[in-house]
């Protein structure tokens, strides 16, 4: 999956730069600010995917240890929070 993400990400930053020259290159007001509009999404999407990235790094130890991520009912159980009273192992 890292191999995926680190892909995405770095299409996203390409896109971003070949908006920003075509941006930079543009004569038209509107199709400048369109370039400009279209590398701030690639780069939202990039951080998005970033974002993904560090989740997943941050979940995997926790995959391995527990040999995968815990089941909303084993974190209900003995929840002291009211709002998990419903919860049912």
């Amino acid at each position: 999956m890292r191999q995926t993400l680190d892909s995405e990400i770095r299409d996203c930053y390409l896109h971003a730069a070949e908006c920003r020259r075509s941006a930079d290159q543009s004569r038209d007001r509107a199709a400048r600010q369109d370039f400009l509009e279209m590398e701030k999404r690639w780069l939202r999407l990039a951080g998005n995917y970033e974002f993904a990235e560090q989740l997943s790094n941050f979940s995997t130890p926790v995959e391995k240890s527990t040999g995968g991520l815990p089941s909303a009912s084993s974190r209900c159980v003995g929840a002291k929070d009211p709002r998990l009273a419903d919860c049912t192992p």
